[in-house]
């Protein structure tokens, strides 16, 4: 989880959150995906600990196959 503070002049209900109210200077966790969809609100929230390198999901590893020859027909 990454933690973000907000920055806002008052409380404001975060329905992802579950409709938690967060108070102004208040810092909040939120879900790593989710980190960078608050801190480009940059007049309502600043990042406070960023997602840690590692806690990202894996990504399957790109599977490269070779092109199976065409039949002429």
């Amino acid at each position: 989880m990454a933690r973000v503070r907000f920055i806002g002049p008052e409380p404001v209900t975060v329905p992802e959150l579950g409709a938690r109210t967060v108070e102004p200077d208040e810092v909040v966790e939120v879900p790593d995906d989710r980190f960078d969809g608050y801190v480009c609100q940059t007049t309502n929230w600043e990042p406070v600990e960023e997602p840690k390198a590692g806690d990202e999901a894996p990504v399957a590893p790109l599977k490269k196959t070779a092109a199976r020859p065409q039949k002429e027909g």
